[in-house]
C-alpha cells in the first residue's frame, strides 16, 4: 500500500514552489513568534537591569508607587512600605523576577522563598540538574538575622534536600549551638543548589549559573550578618579573587550587609588546628548581632 499511495502522489506531479514556500512559512510561523517574544523579553530584562543599575549608581535605591485617592487625586507622599526595590539581579535572564517587588512581610516572605524554591526545582541553567537527586535551597528560619552560605550539596544533602546534613553540617550545628543559637534560628543556604559529581569543586559556569537564586534568598531573606563558609562562598559574594585564608574573619561587604569569612566545616574536619580560628571568626559574627541589639533569630520584621 505504501507503494501505491507513492504513486499515487507522484501522479499529481510536484507542488508549486510558492505553495511549497507558503506551507513552510505557516508551520514554523508559531516558534518563529515564540522566539521573537522570548529574544523581546529579555532585550527588556537585559534594558531594565541596565536601567536599575544606572539609578543605582545615582544613588536611587527605590521609586514610589503611585498612589491616588478614590477620587482620582494624588494623596500624601508614600512611606518606605510603598515603594518598589530597584535591583538589577531581581531578575534572571528571560526576565523573570526572582524577588518580589516592595516590603516582605511575614507572609510575602515564605511565600516568595517557595517561588524561588519552584524555580529551583525547574532550573536547567547547567547540566547539574541531569545527576542530582533532590535540588537543596535552604535550611533554618526565612526571617533569621542570621545566614551561612555554603559551596554546595554533598552526598547527603543530595539524597534528603537540605543543606548541611551530612558529617560537614553536623559540625555547623555543633558551630551554631556553640554561639549559643539553635540550628532553626539562623538560615542556611549554598552557593550551587545541585551537588556536583563526585563531590568536585563547583565550575565557574555553575557558579554563574545559581548565583542569581542566592542573591534572591539574600534579598529575601536580608540577613544583618552573613558567614560565608570557605573559599567558594567567598568568591561568589566577595569577589573572584579573594583567598579565604588571607580574609577570614575580616569584616567585609555584601550589598550593604556584613560578612564574615570563614573556614567551611568539611576544611574544618580535615584539620582540627584551624577549628580555633573559626571560633575566632564565629564570636565576631555574634558580636556583630550583639551591636545590632539583636540574635540570630527573627529580629522583629514587619
Amino acid at each position: 500500500m505504501g507503494h501505491g499511495t507513492k504513486n499515487h502522489d507522484m501522479s499529481h506531479g510536484p507542488r508549486p514552489m510558492s505553495q511549497k514556500l507558503r506551507i513552510a512559512h505557516v508551520s514554523h510561523v508559531p516558534r518563529l513568534e515564540f522566539m521573537l517574544m522570548r529574544n523581546e523579553r529579555a532585550r527588556l530584562a537585559k534594558a531594565l537591569k541596565q536601567h536599575i543599575e544606572g539609578l543605582n549608581a545615582l544613588g536611587i535605591s527605590a521609586l514610589p508607587k503611585e498612589r491616588t485617592s478614590m477620587e482620582g487625586q494624588p494623596v500624601s507622599p508614600p512611606t518606605k512600605e510603598a515603594q518598589l526595590v530597584l535591583r538589577p539581579d531581581c531578575f534572571d535572564e528571560s526576565g523573570s523576577a526572582l524577588v518580589p517587588s516592595g516590603p516582605i512581610d511575614q507572609l510575602n516572605l515564605v511565600e516568595a522563598l517557595a517561588k524561588l524554591s519552584k524555580e529551583v526545582s525547574l532550573c536547567q541553567r547547567c547540566p547539574l540538574y541531569r545527576t542530582r537527586t533532590h535540588p537543596v535551597v535552604s535550611d533554618g528560619s526565612p526571617s533569621a538575622r542570621l545566614v551561612f552560605v555554603g559551596e554546595a550539596p554533598g552526598r547527603e544533602e543530595d539524597l534528603r534536600g537540605i543543606p548541611f546534613v551530612g558529617a560537614a553540617g553536623q559540625l555547623l550545628t555543633k558551630m551554631i549551638e556553640a554561639m549559643g543559637f539553635k540550628r532553626q534560628d539562623v538560615y542556611i543556604c549554598n552557593v550551587l543548589k545541585d551537588r556536583p559529581p563526585g563531590n568536585r569543586t563547583p565550575l565557574p559556569e555553575e557558579m554563574e549559573a545559581c548565583l542569581p537564586f542566592l542573591k534572591a534568598q539574600l534579598a529575601i531573606v536580608q540577613p544583618r550578618v552573613i558567614c560565608v563558609l570557605g573559599a567558594i562562598a567567598a568568591k561568589a559574594l566577595l569577589g573572584p579573587h579573594v583567598a579565604i585564608t588571607k580574609i577570614r574573619g575580616t569584616l567585609m561587604e555584601y550589598e550593604g550587609i556584613p560578612v564574615i569569612p570563614t573556614f567551611h566545616p568539611a576544611y574544618l574536619l580535615r584539620n582540627p588546628p584551624a577549628k580555633k580560628f573559626a571560633w575566632e571568626d564565629l564570636k565576631r559574627v555574634k558580636q556583630l548581632l550583639e551591636i545590632q541589639g539583636q540574635g540570630a533569630g527573627d529580629g522583629g520584621r514587619g
